[in-house]
């Protein structure tokens, strides 16, 4: 096992041995366990592995990490454009369209040939742990992302599923506004919805709302969305229901998706999809919201490492201030990845 060969990680499991990778979701219906990684434009990348053990990965199997230059890094919204982003979603509020939408950017920097994004993941699970810590790295596919998400998007265990949304960020609890918690209601409000399309009539409940949960530098409002799966569902059924992740879009979420298209300056790609792994042999998964994720992307020019950062927008959001929720989301898994002072 070399750091050139497939390989996944996830909380306290490595994956190696890769059988097969598909982008087509029926496929978790099927046997194995997969990895999956579903990008925010629904591109669906699924990778089954032989063989799980619980362990982080051996020194052989990680390479190099070579930290990008700091001031390397630019953006697809520059501070004066992802104001204006903001007032033009305050406009459709205003106009009755939209009650939330959330408004992404993504960074990118140069990136060392030869650094390896499970070398980054080793580095984040020291430097900010988080509950849906991952990896995945295909070199034969192009695909190479390690997140540190602390958002659950989906956990399924037989026919009960589950989503936490994250909605309200701050340095500490003092921070949270009632902005905050309303935006909170609003998409457990949608979450609510989504599975409710695939979930058995008067299964759906909230068994938390609005707890506060602290991570590494940041403070977050949390809610949970639990159900029961109708017999027969599938994952294919159960992804066009509910993707993607209410908290990364908006209600109405259709409406938030094109806004999001009209001003937002490409596409997310993983950022904000899905991330994490599904045991289609006992009827398990857990997936995260792929957010405080990094990827990568090769091109003629050499590679690229990529993040994204966003927040969400209200009625009652300061522009100035969600430009700066923006920057402290970011700025802690930055540092952690440049090897600078982390905040």
């Amino acid at each position: 096992m070399t750091p050139e060969d497939p390989i996944a990680v996830v909380g306290q499991w490595t994956a190696t041995g890769l059988v097969e990778v598909t982008d087509d979701p029926a496929a978790l219906d099927g046997t194995g366990r997969w990895m999956a990684a579903i990008s925010f434009e629904g591109r669906a990348t699924l990778a089954r592995f032989a063989t799980w053990e619980q362990r982080q990965p051996r020194a052989e199997e990680v390479g190099s990490w070579v930290g990008p230059d700091p001031d390397s890094w630019t953006t697809s919204l520059d501070e004066d454009s992802y104001i204006a982003a903001v007032e033009a979603v305050r406009a459709h509020i205003s106009r009755g369209e939209v009650y939330q939408a959330n408004i992404c950017r993504v960074l990118r920097t140069p990136l060392d040939q030869d650094s390896d994004i499970v070398g980054l993941h080793k580095r984040l699970v020291e430097g900010n742990p988080a509950p849906h810590a991952g990896a995945l790295r295909l070199p034969e596919h192009g695909i190479h992302i390690a997140s540190a998400s602390p958002e659950l998007y989906l956990r399924r265990a037989g026919e009960r599923i589950t989503s936490r949304p994250i909605k309200g960020t701050g340095v500490r609890a003092t921070d949270l506004l009632a902005k905050d918690e309303a935006e909170n209601v609003m998409i457990v409000d949608l979450v609510r919805n989504d599975l409710g399309r695939v979930c058995s009539t008067g299964s759906v409940t909230v068994p938390g709302l609005l707890e506060l949960e602290p991570h590494p530098g940041l403070v977050h409002l949390v809610s949970t969305v639990a159900g029961d799966l109708r017999p027969g569902t599938t994952w294919p059924q159960i992804l066009e229901a509910t993707f993607p992740p209410g908290s990364v879009t908006g209600a109405p979420k259709l409406a938030a998706l094109d806004i999001i298209r009209a001003q937002e300056r490409g596409p997310r790609g993983p950022y904000c999809g899905a991330f994490g792994w599904v045991d289609a042999d006992a009827g398990t998964a857990e997936l995260a919201v792929a957010i405080r994720t990094f990827w990568r992307e090769d091109g003629a020019t050499g590679a690229t490492l990529c993040f994204g950062t966003g927040a969400g927008i209200t009625w009652d959001s300061d522009a100035r201030a969600e430009w700066r929720e923006t920057q402290l989301k970011a700025a802690r898994l930055l540092a952690v990845a440049g090897d600078r002072e982390v905040p």
